[in-house]
């Protein structure tokens, strides 16, 4: 990917998170451009990456093998067409970061013969521990997908799904997710305070121990279950903790959830 141009239509935090990643794994800055009609945006990239930066579309749309598109979903269709005469013949991949459109739109305004990649990332990539599944249509090359995958997981993990209809599960589970983390870290927090604590320590020893638990997840092969399974003592505090959680149905809760949010996420690009 090093000696690959990437060009990003769009300047904002997923784009900044992405460009900073790229560079920290040694992507030449010379080949990335970013195009944004905000030039304190462009200028901040140029200053902190030192990449290329432009607000001509056109130009870097006919020379990228990378042409991410990290705009507004309302936009998108006008993007797209202002882009279509001016796309590389041959050999690009077009990438969407944005949610709701799918390939289908994208075929419709970018031309059926062109390769395209849908993504659904999550904001934790704006720290580099994203999640990210990705689809592609059928126009895409076995080596158009290698190099979708290396500018995605430069923010964190990327997995590819075996249909788009996949993408509204992951929206439900991890685009969506990170609120339903903070919603929880919220809520204790605010418990803690009413417990005697004060605020700031509340708040750290929250932080602190959601960023262990998901360490401790991602640092082995040992389910979530068995981890929970490890921590609740019979009898203990944990266990009592537990017992209410379930009591309570957060399981159903939990389901319910991710239901409405996989349905909103199917009505939304329909």
């Amino acid at each position: 990917m090093n000696y690959s141009k990437i060009a990003f239509i769009g300047a904002g935090n997923m784009a900044s998170a992405l460009i900073h990643g790229l560079v920290a794994k040694d992507v030449p800055p010379q080949n990335i451009t970013a195009c944004d009609i905000d030039e304190s945006k462009l200028e901040e990239l140029k200053d902190q990456c030192g990449i290329q930066t432009t607000a001509d579309m056109r130009t870097v749309a006919s020379t990228a093998d990378v042409l991410v598109l990290a705009v507004k979903p309302q936009v998108m269709s006008d993007v797209c067409q202002s882009l279509t005469p001016h796309l590389k013949e041959e050999e690009q991949v077009i990438i969407s970061i944005a949610a709701g459109v799918p390939l289908a739109s994208f075929a419709a305004w970018l031309g059926e013969d062109k390769a395209i990649v849908r993504c659904m990332p999550n904001t934790p990539a704006l720290v580099s521990t994203g999640a990210t599944g990705l689809v592609a249509n059928p126009n895409t090359a076995g080596s158009q997908r290698a190099l979708a995958e290396s500018v995605m997981s430069a923010v964190g993990i990327c997995r590819w799904l075996s249909s788009e209809s996949d993408i509204d599960a992951v929206t439900a589970l991890s685009g969506s997710g990170p609120a339903y983390y903070f919603l929880l870290m919220e809520a204790m927090e605010q418990v803690g305070i009413e417990m005697g604590l004060d605020p700031e320590l509340a708040r750290s020893f929250t932080i602190q121990t959601a960023l262990g638990a998901a360490k401790l997840a991602a640092s082995g092969d040992v389910a979530p279950e068995e981890l929970r399974r490890r921590v609740t003592s019979p009898g203990g505090t944990t266990q009592a903790a537990i017992e209410t959680f379930e009591a309570e149905g957060l399981r159903e809760i939990v389901k319910k959830a991710l239901s409405a949010a996989q349905k909103r996420s199917v009505e939304l690009a329909g």
